[in-house]
């Protein structure tokens, strides 16, 4: 069993093609341009077995046909075990497996669950908040050195992966940190993607409602040429 945040049955842009997308409860990040911070909680959503969402998933099975599934959050890897077992079923189904994370929940002592979770996923879109160690403190509320390493341990494996980079104007869209993060996907060659997100404010409404304060409020969006530049820098094609 596992607790889901709710699914999307036409995702366009979580991975290629079109995609049914399932957004698993709880996360241990804070990020502050978060626009999703009813699935932080744990304890939220609603519980389903790897069979009531293969159901669900197989409702649509004709216009996921070019597409997949993508597991995202919260972060989806927090509930490795039913992430493991709904992408086998999945395969033997030969559907496309993508998973969106922050690589948070990795550790090098013990990579098993990963090593078992590789076998059945066959995309990884991953979420590089931030390359300096304390401005990634600052803005997720967790250090970076897992994320980084998940990166590296992905690239060993020789998992294709998808990078992105939320673009936040006064946090993540340094010129010196964007060319810090370049230097070290540079070191990495199983990217076969990098995304610019540029932050938007479309979640305010829901910490309106939630009784929690916007961290971000009075933050402006990033210009045209900021985005381009970031793009530019990040090598995104």
């Amino acid at each position: 069993m596992a607790r889901i945040h709710s699914f999307e049955s036409f995702g366009t842009v979580d991975g290629p093609g079109v995609r049914f997308v399932v957004f698993m409860q709880g996360c241990p990040l804070r990020c502050k341009y978060c626009h999703n911070p009813d699935t932080w909680n744990f304890h939220g959503g609603e519980e389903y077995s790897v069979e009531e969402v293969l159901q669900e998933i197989m409702k649509y099975k004709n216009y996921i046909h070019d597409g997949g599934v993508t597991l995202s959050g919260g972060e989806p890897l927090m509930q490795i075990d039913f992430a493991i077992e709904l992408f086998k079923k999945l395969k033997e189904k030969g559907i496309h497996t993508c998973m969106d994370t922050s690589g948070i929940t990795f550790d090098r002592k013990d990579t098993s669950k990963f090593d078992e979770l590789l076998e059945v996923c066959d995309l990884f879109l991953l979420d590089i908040k931030h390359i300096d160690t304390k401005k990634h403190l600052d803005l997720t509320g967790m250090p970076a050195d897992r994320p980084q390493d998940f990166a590296r341990y992905l690239d060993e494996k020789h998992k294709p992966v998808w990078i992105r980079h939320v673009l936040v104007n006064g946090y993540t869209n340094n010129e010196e940190d964007l060319r810090r993060t370049r230097a070290f996907l540079d070191t990495l060659h199983n990217v076969e993607k990098v995304e610019v997100l540029p932050y938007h404010t479309m979640g305010v409404v829901k910490y309106e409602k939630m009784g929690i304060e916007y961290p971000l409020k009075g933050v402006e969006v990033c210009t045209a040429d900021e985005i381009q530049k970031a793009k530019e820098i990040l090598g995104v094609c």
